[in-house]
């Protein structure tokens, strides 16, 4: 009889071989953002309508994040990702080496990545909703600050997809399908 059959059959349990880290709230946001960023980049020149609809949704979408990374669920609270600069550029190095901590919620660079693209999303909603008022009406400097956001979001967000293919395959697991159970490997 194994270490494992004699502790289940002594009454003790075996430890979960996969944990909830991203809860649904975490999930539905971050897919929801995936659908609303490509709906609102495919329609900026083509369909006003649509492209500013989802502009103000993405702006709900980031107001609600902020109160969840506030308030929300452990892995979701933004105290237990956002690290110093150091720890960012160390986990990096570490990355690069494959040799980089795993993190059962989000490793150092994905804390940072986090705040990026919350920041640059604000910024291009900021700028889009600006673009509406009178005093900015036909500013061509700022439907230019708005693209260049716009743009920059979009290569954040290769990196993005790129540190998540590198942290899968150094940590041999499906981050990918993380975000869509919401459950990890434990250990």
């Amino acid at each position: 009889m194994t270490s494992i059959n004699q502790t289940i059959e002594s009454g003790g349990a075996r430890p979960p071989a996969e944990i909830r880290v991203w809860d649904p709230l975490v999930r539905v946001f971050h897919w929801s953002l995936v659908i609303l960023f490509v709906i609102a980049y495919a329609t900026g020149d083509e369909t006003e309508r649509i492209h500013i609809a989802a502009g103000y949704a993405i702006a709900g979408l980031i107001a609600l994040r902020i109160a969840w990374g506030i308030f929300g669920s452990r892995y979701a609270r933004f105290n237990t990702f956002i690290r110093p600069p150091r720890e960012v550029f160390a986990y990096l190095r570490g990355a690069a080496l494959f040799k980089a901590r795993r993190y059962l919620g989000h490793n150092p660079a994905g804390g940072a990545m986090i705040l990026a693209l919350l920041a640059m999303l604000a910024g291009t909603c900021t700028t889009g909703y600006m673009m509406t008022l009178d005093a900015y009406w036909g500013s061509k400097l700022l439907e230019h600050v708005h693209e260049v956001l716009a743009n920059l979001i979009v290569a954040l967000i290769a990196v993005h997809i790129l540190g998540v293919l590198i942290a899968s395959l150094q940590h041999r697991e499906n981050l990918i399908k993380a975000m869509l159970t919401g459950r990890k490997r434990a250990s």
